[in-house]
């Protein structure tokens, strides 16, 4: 008869397929690890563009801070998805300096790493944007960027690519290349402390959907499942406390997972929410953290139709039931409930009942995160998920 030691051997033995796992040059995390912006950013340089979300009321402390330690700060406010036009404009207010700084949520932190990215070139964004731009790589090295999330969410501090809204397309596209990971990522979750409701459990909720579809996703590679499998069920408490009152133990613990989850992306990928949730984003306008949650429950349930037996996703399911006290076979079905009692918005805002979908799923099928998913999933399945969401 087996051992548990014997079993254990054997698990330990199993053989290790190869991957490659890349990363922000540095990571700083912890309450306090602000403060150590201007220090960190005169290594690279003197004259700064920072690229600043509108309600980061520290930043106005920074900026001054910076001005007084000698440097040459050209400054931006920026709110909403970053367009074509914002990164434009921001690469034209950028010549000449030396390190970008953003500080804000994914959205200005996208923006950031797009301008860093563009400003030593004389090409233009749309050369290199994928699916509706020429997808061509950067004609030369990015400048060192340097990240500051204000939000619990997208984990942009850490990821190679930056969310580009292209109206005229409809669509929201990455700007994506290996060197535009930040050379700093200061992950402060005092900056985070406050924040709206809507706005905490939105990015919340996008920070938990992207540690469960890295963990899920057919290019998950050990490291990622090591950070998902202790990340979920941090996510899941975070965002349960978070909903009642304000914790900022909580706010820990979601900075956290949000840093997680863009470690597991940018290395594993991600799936059929965030397929879907770039289509709906640039054709409907509806919130990318409100639309990831809202379709994690329905696209759970198609992937585990589609899939059958897996124990990744018993485990998942068995995370979600204990961790927001739903039933545990109807867990995936039962997370709509749980949104609507946390009086957040389902899709209908956004997107008319009787709106034709095919599009979208066709879109959505086609897109780079949908590479990710674990499983195949029809149009019609993919238009069932948007529909649940309604």
């Amino acid at each position: 008869m087996e051992t548990r030691r014997e079993r254990h051997v054997a698990v330990l033995m199993e053989p290790i397929a190869p991957f490659a796992f890349a990363t922000a040059g540095r990571i700083r995390f912890g309450r306090g690890v602000a403060g150590e912006t201007v220090e960190a950013l005169r290594r690279y340089g003197r004259k700064v563009l920072l690229l600043r979300g509108g309600s980061v009321a520290w930043a106005d402390d920074l900026a001054r801070d910076l001005r007084a330690a000698g440097c040459d700060v050209t400054e931006r406010r920026h709110s909403g998805e970053p367009t074509v036009e914002d990164v434009r404009a921001a690469v034209a207010a950028g010549r000449g300096v030396e390190v970008v700084l953003g500080i804000g949520g994914g959205a200005v932190i996208d923006l950031a790493k797009a301008a860093a990215a563009l400003i030593p070139s004389d090409r233009d964004v749309m050369d290199h944007l994928e699916v509706v731009g020429a997808g061509q790589p950067l004609a030369a090295d990015p400048l060192p960027m340097i990240a500051l999330p204000s939000t619990a969410g997208t984990g942009a501090e850490v990821t190679k690519n930056a969310v580009i809204a292209v109206p005229e397309a409809g669509r929201k596209v990455s700007l994506r290349d290996d060197r535009m990971l930040p050379r700093l990522a200061l992950i402060d979750p005092a900056l985070t402390d406050h924040a709206p409701r809507a706005v905490t459990l939105g990015s919340g909720l996008d920070a938990l959907v992207q540690v469960i579809e890295p963990y899920l996703s057919s290019k998950a590679n050990p490291l990622s499942d090591a950070l998902c499998r202790a990340a979920i069920p941090q996510g899941i408490t975070a965002l349960r406390e978070l909903a009642k009152d304000e914790d900022a133990s909580a706010r820990d613990a979601l900075a956290y997972v949000s840093l997680s989850g863009g470690l597991a992306l940018a290395n594993a990928g991600l799936g059929a929410v965030h397929g879907l949730a770039g289509v709906i984003g640039g054709r409907f306008g509806a919130p990318h953290g409100l639309i990831c949650g809202r379709l994690l429950g329905p696209v759970l349930a198609a992937n585990a139709d589609a899939m059958g037996p897996s124990a990744h996703m018993a485990e998942l399911r068995s995370w979600l039931a204990k961790g927001f006290d739903l039933p545990d076979a109807g867990a995936f079905y039962a997370l709509s409930d749980l949104l609507d009692d946390w009086g957040l918005d389902r899709l209908g805002r956004w997107i008319p009942e009787k709106a034709d979908l095919a599009e979208t799923a066709r879109e959505a099928a086609r897109s780079s995160s949908m590479r990710g998913n674990p499983c195949v999933l029809s149009e019609a399945a993919l238009q069932g998920c948007v529909r649940a969401a309604l």
